[in-house]
């Protein structure tokens, strides 16, 4: 659902997919190949969002801000489910893992990773290619390039997903039974979890 805000109107480029179930409201920019999962909530009422190309902003995430405050996700930026970015700047190619919290003013560098349930104080800048982690987050290491690839190809994965979304996406009502004939699931990438793509236990 899109909502207007004293006057100002979201706008979205034909080629993103924003969820029916997600809601957007006033002074929002959306990029080219942007990803808005349903229960996303995106308010620009008190100040802007900014969310540029190939960025994804997945289910249940919240991105909002204190009055007069501009949040900017850069292009490929990459936000978990659950994540919620209040007031602060997410640097190109980052990744924010799932319930993560970017409270105001924090600056994360380009092609960042924030682990899973982190939360990052007000005001913190972060270093481009550094992996944060914690409550409170602190910087634990540096991006290898190893990462960076890594990170870099599930974003890709959902680069593509609006353009599936578009072409094979539509409400339904659900089946009443398992039907014979039903497919397993394709898996079209060799794409995998970083523990298991480096064999690592962590």
């Amino acid at each position: 659902m899109f909502y207007a805000f004293n006057e100002f109107i979201p706008v979205v480029h034909p080629s993103a997919f924003v969820h029916p179930q997600a809601a957007v409201t006033g002074n929002v920019i959306i990029g080219k190949n942007v990803y808005i999962g349903p229960g996303a909530a995106i308010r620009g009422d008190w100040g802007a969002i900014v969310i540029e190309d190939g960025c994804n902003v997945q289910e249940n995430c919240t991105i909002h801000m204190f009055p007069g405050v501009t949040v900017v996700l850069k292009e490929a930026a990459h936000i978990g489910h659950g994540a919620i970015v209040h007031g602060a700047t997410i640097g190109r190619n980052c990744l924010v893992g799932m319930n993560s919290v970017l409270m105001d003013n924090v600056d994360l560098g380009d092609e960042c990773i924030v682990g899973a349930l982190s939360f990052v104080k007000t005001g913190t800048i972060i270093p481009a290619r550094s992996v944060v982690a914690g409550n409170p987050a602190k910087i634990i290491k540096e991006v290898s390039d190893e990462m960076l690839a890594w990170k870099t190809a599930g974003t890709a994965i959902y680069q593509q997903l609006p353009g599936d979304m578009h072409a094979h996406w539509h409400p339904c009502e659900p089946l009443a039974e398992m039907p014979a004939n039903r497919q397993s699931p394709v898996n079209n990438t060799s794409y995998q979890p970083w523990q298991q793509q480096n064999n690592s236990p962590g």
